[in-house]
């Protein structure tokens, strides 16, 4: 794997040691995981799978859950933030999950594993800090730290379809600094353009019988879980701001007008929202 990415460099586009965004995480995981109807909807039994990495685990919720849900797996997550990886820790003994392990670790390095280590490597919504030209690369290491027949599984999201203008403005700034910042696949900056190419990543390393499933999560403003993503969007996209103003794809006082508006979209009553996310897995070819 290249080592073109200096040691240590954190490419995520908000601070990954700052506690707002930690806090951000530990919920925007509760909410993922519920709307995606458990940590593994398209296969609750595990069939034969001993060891899991999580790659870009953040604060650890994925990991935790499937700790607790399947006792007899060992899981371990991998981030590049020690804050991060220390309340992973602490949540893991404050639960008491033997099974649950975090590494502190940069995903974009070759990672710290000898060949076939894992049965399963999972990556949740890793766009925000892979380069679009790392893809190919990561799923090679991924491969390589699998076992034969094991699974990598990958689920990635693009920006909410809703019938906000303010909202709308908001997301295109995202996704335009995304661009800029060689994060996304889309040729004009419109969207991130991840979700269409999942499948072609696995079928670059060879992954055999490569399966789907998307998910669609409603937060319009008569939901119940309207005000959950309410608190995450309004949180997310202030942090974004200072990436934003480092692309120069908005200004101080642009941002601040159509962030103003953008939250009172939310709470308007005929506000409605749509959240795309997909997952895709494939095996990796069982030795001849």
């Amino acid at each position: 794997m290249s080592t073109d990415v200096p040691p240590g460099e954190n490419t995520y586009v908000i601070d990954a040691e700052d506690a707002a965004e930690m806090a951000r995480l530990v919920k925007q995981d509760r909410l993922l995981t519920e709307g995606m109807g458990g940590v593994f909807p398209e296969n609750a039994h595990l069939s034969g799978v001993n060891d899991i990495l999580d790659i870009g685990c953040g604060p650890g919720g994925w990991v935790l859950d499937v700790a607790f849900e399947y006792p007899k797996v060992q899981v371990t997550g991998i981030d590049i933030s020690r804050t991060m990886i220390e309340y992973g820790r602490a949540m893991a003994s404050v639960q008491g999950l033997e099974n649950a392990h975090f590494r502190i670790m940069n995903a974009l390095k070759p990672l710290d594993y000898p060949d076939a280590s894992f049965d399963l490597v999972n990556a949740r919504l890793i766009s925000g800090f892979v380069p679009k030209a790392y893809w190919s690369e990561l799923l090679r290491e991924y491969k390589r730290v699998l076992r034969p027949g094991g699974v990598i599984r990958l689920t990635e999201v693009e920006f909410p379809i809703t019938n906000g203008a303010a909202y709308g403005r908001l997301s295109e700034m995202c996704t335009r600094a995304m661009q800029k910042a060689q994060l996304t696949f889309s040729p004009d900056g419109r969207f991130i353009g991840i979700t269409p190419l999942l499948e072609h990543f696995l079928m670059e390393v060879e992954c055999e019988d490569i399966q789907h499933k998307a998910h669609a999560l409603n937060f319009s403003a008569w939901t119940a879980i309207q005000r959950s993503y309410y608190d995450n969007f309004m949180i997310a996209f202030r942090l974004l701001k200072p990436f934003l103003l480092k692309m120069e794809v908005t200004t101080d006082e642009v941002f601040e007008e159509v962030y103003s508006s953008a939250m009172i979209e939310l709470m308007l009553e005929d506000f409605s929202g749509i959240w795309f996310y997909l997952t895709v897995w494939g095996h990796k070819k069982q030795e001849a």
